[in-house]
């Protein structure tokens, strides 16, 4: 369809709207973490990336749809301007595109001196364009890296996920400081039947430079460090890139690599990888991918991502810090000082800071309209319900598009699942078992009636019905997500009646004092136990004669 004029004076007003507000919740960001599966390590043949947006913000999930532009029209991003290109497609959100091009991203940082920071083209700029002008990952890849050969590149050092339904890779790309065009960066294809992760540090090391057909980068991604003097090529080391561009230091590998170590363990336990290497004990450092003990369903995919360490010796929900309750939650920041001696708190998968996070489904085997899935969920990973929608759809489930951060309002889901999220601070190992009833018994629907949804959707389209076809999926994602906002509303309803001025009412909505965990009396006994200790009649006689 061919845009006039005005439609495109719109379009651009859209954009800008939604780019002001993407960049309002990246400048409170707290970084992010991404899973790549590639088709052949899933149970059912989908590609996925996962994305966790950690920032403290409210987002608007919105529908772009696909658009036709004049000859030489030009498109302002910020204080600059690029070529347009002729049609646009369609994406939902930022994360997903009519041809199921999906991407995520975090930010490494890395050396700074090669921030380029007055470059307008930014890399939340470079997704977006991606998706409006890729059918592909490859083409992906290609869009970003040949946008910032012509016009440079305006952030930190950055990890992007890529995939369509047969392809996933890790592109990592850091400015030159020069303020100019260009940038620095390499592209690895995730083979397939393994899978990757990256969490706010760059983990891409050596990679070969003679395989175009996995492995894609700049020309000077080698002569540039060695003309800063960031790598020596008589020293007899390997280049790395992660090594070379983002530096390692304790801190950065406990924040950072403790996620991926965390994702790796429970994916491929035989690995029994150690923890020495996120801890800062050793070099040795994680691989890029690796191939899952078994194949990955979505439902495994869900619960990868809802992860405080459990089990292990940095578990959240134990020690002082998780109070009588067992609570993962952390307050920001995550470092502190004590007597000129720096600490810092864990730094979980799962965290109450995130604004949404996806779990991009791609499917080679389906067409694209149908197989193209983000499952979207609001706030924590770890209490938020994963909620289909499919890539096709003409509108959005209204909650999901409602909201300001600064005045509560349980019209707009972000609010819903932030309610209960905060909420069950409260007393957090009892309410997140409620929790979890609601969240499973939806996202086990959701999983279980999915195969049913596409084989109608899929006669439609045989039917040659399209349009009968789109307003199916629409329905179905929006009936979807406004039940769940539902279900979220009257979750927090529940819990408020449930959990109140420190009693709980059980099955027959009697009220009872149930006081604290054992283990917390005892350890308040051991650090205060006089305080609180009642004395007989004998101790009371004695003290008194003394």
């Amino acid at each position: 369809m061919q845009f006039s004029a005005g439609k495109t004076k719109n379009m651009k007003k859209i954009i800008s709207v939604f780019l002001l507000s993407f960049i309002i919740g990246l400048a409170s960001s707290f970084g992010c973490t991404n899973l790549l599966v590639t088709k052949g390590a899933s149970a059912n043949g989908s590609s996925y990336i996962v994305y966790t947006n950690d920032g403290e913000w409210l987002y608007h999930l919105k529908k772009y749809p696909a658009a036709d532009y004049p000859e030489g029209e030009w498109l302002q991003i910020g204080s600059g301007k690029i070529k347009q290109v002729r049609h646009t497609y369609a994406r939902l959100g930022w994360h997903m595109n009519e041809y199921q091009v999906s991407i995520g991203e975090t930010t490494f940082t890395g050396r700074e001196e090669l921030w380029s920071k007055n470059n307008f083209l930014k890399y939340w700029h470079l997704i977006d364009l991606a998706l409006q002008r890729a059918k592909t990952a490859r083409e992906a890849i290609k869009v970003i890296t040949g946008l910032v050969e012509e016009y440079g590149y305006g952030s930190e050092g950055e990890s992007f996920s890529i995939g369509d339904p047969d392809e996933v890779w890790i592109l990592e790309m850091i400015g030159n400081g020069s303020g100019g065009k260009g940038a620095i960066w390499v592209a690895v294809r995730i083979p397939d039947g393994y899978v990757a992760a990256h969490a706010n540090h760059s983990r891409i090391g050596t990679f070969p430079l003679d395989d175009p057909e996995n492995c894609m980068y700049s020309e000077n991604v080698i002569s540039f460090a060695v003309e800063k003097g960031y790598y020596d090529p008589e020293s007899g080391e390997p280049f790395e890139f992660n090594k070379v561009y983002d530096p390692s230091t304790p801190e950065k590998l406990k924040y950072s690599e403790t996620r991926v170590w965390s994702l790796f363990r429970r994916i491929a336990p035989s690995l029994n990888l150690s923890p020495d290497y996120h801890r800062g004990l050793t070099n040795k450092r994680y691989p890029l991918y690796i191939k899952p003990d078994k194949k990955l369903t979505t439902k495994d995919i869900f619960g990868l991502i809802r992860d405080h360490y459990e089990g292990t010796p940095f578990d959240m929900t134990k020690g002082i810090m998780a109070g009588p309750y067992g609570s993962p939650q952390r307050n920001r920041p995550l470092s502190f000082y004590v007597d000129s001696v720096k600490y810092s708190w864990e730094r979980p998968i799962s965290t109450y800071n995130t604004a949404f996070s996806f779990v991009a489904e791609m499917r080679s085997y389906l067409p694209d309209p149908i197989g193209g899935i983000v499952w979207f969920g609001e706030d924590d990973t770890y209490s938020t319900c994963y909620v289909p929608m499919y890539n096709s759809i003409t509108e959005i489930p209204e909650s999901f598009t409602k909201g300001d951060i600064n005045k509560f309002s349980l019209e707009s889901a972000w609010w819903a699942f932030n309610f209960v999220g905060n909420y069950v601070n409260l007393r957090y190992s009892d309410m997140i078992e409620d929790v979890k009833k609601v969240q499973s018994r939806l996202e086990d629907k959701f999983l279980q009636d999915q195969d049913s949804i596409e084989s109608l959707a899929l006669d439609m389209l045989d039917a040659g019905d399209k349009d009968k076809m789109l307003k199916f999926l629409t329905d179905y994602s929006v009936t979807s997500g406004e039940d769940v906002t539902e279900e979220w509303r009257q979750l927090g309803f529940y819990l408020v009646t449930k959990y109140n001025d420190g009693y709980v009412k059980d099955e027959n909505r009697r009220i009872k004092a149930v006081g604290y965990p054992e283990q917390w009396y005892r350890r308040v006994i051991e650090c205060d136990g006089d305080k609180y200790r009642i004395k007989d009649a004998t101790e009371e006689n004695q003290v008194k004669s003394f």
